[in-house]
């Protein structure tokens, strides 16, 4: 008989490590803190392992391991107003496998909120030209798709960045415009600290990303077939 290991919890510890780090997001404190930082980051690298394994058990994942999944703590500040050197969040990304399987998932662990992203971050031209011209054709079946309880109930409305205007090509009157506006196309679901922190968030946060499933299936079909439904994959 299989032994079923428990859960991979996220502590508390792990949580307060980045609520003190908010508060001397500096090099001296940070370094006089590093044991702390590696054994929070050891926490939820053993929690990705374990929510990449669930994930491929129903669905294809590239991702090669937890810690592969996980953006790094330390900040990129050439290009930021915010010159702290540190982020004060946990947080990681799974890219879908294969040519067929399209979109990614993201988690984002930080005090007080946290939230379970999946969906389209930034569309290349092509992809988004794609994308509209199946909302133009298709539009119905998009908002049939979104209203879906499933969805509805998990995630509310789908979200993302949206143009102010329509986009070329369009007119301000389309009845899909609402839609053809968005430049990203995200599904997202959010979780208190003590949810977070909870024996149950691991299968939690791996339900949320398989019910974001008909959405990404929906779009990775869109994105791997002409308007005519043939696939342009080789």
């Amino acid at each position: 008989m299989r032994k079923i290991m428990p859960p991979i919890v996220i502590k508390k510890e792990s949580i307060d490590f980045l609520k003190t780090l908010s508060k001397n997001n500096n090099r001296d404190w940070f370094n006089n803190h590093k044991e702390k930082y590696i054994e929070a980051n050891n926490n939820i690298i053993a929690f990705a392992d374990a929510l990449l394994l669930e994930m491929n058990m129903h669905d294809k994942i590239e991702t090669s391991s937890g810690k592969a999944s996980l953006v790094r703590i330390y900040k990129d500040v050439r290009f930021s107003k915010d010159k702290t050197p540190y982020n004060t969040h946990w947080s990681g990304v799974f890219k879908r496998a294969t040519e067929k399987l399209r979109g990614g998932y993201y988690f984002n662990i930080k005090p007080g909120s946290s939230i379970l992203v999946g969906g389209f971050w930034g569309p290349e031209p092509q992809d988004m030209k794609r994308i509209r011209q199946d909302i133009e054709l298709n539009y119905k079946d998009w908002e049939k798709l979104l209203a879906g309880k499933s969805i509805v109930k998990n995630f509310g409305k789908m979200t993302g960045e949206q143009i102010i205007s329509a986009p070329r090509g369009y007119t301000k009157d389309h009845p899909a415009i609402d839609l053809l506006r968005y430049k990203q196309f995200l599904l997202k679901h959010e979780f208190t600290e003590k949810e977070v922190c909870s024996p149950d968030f691991l299968y939690k946060a791996n339900d949320t990303f398989k019910k974001m499933r008909p959405f990404l299936n929906y779009m990775s079909e869109v994105l791997t077939t002409d308007a005519n439904g043939v696939s342009v994959i080789d």
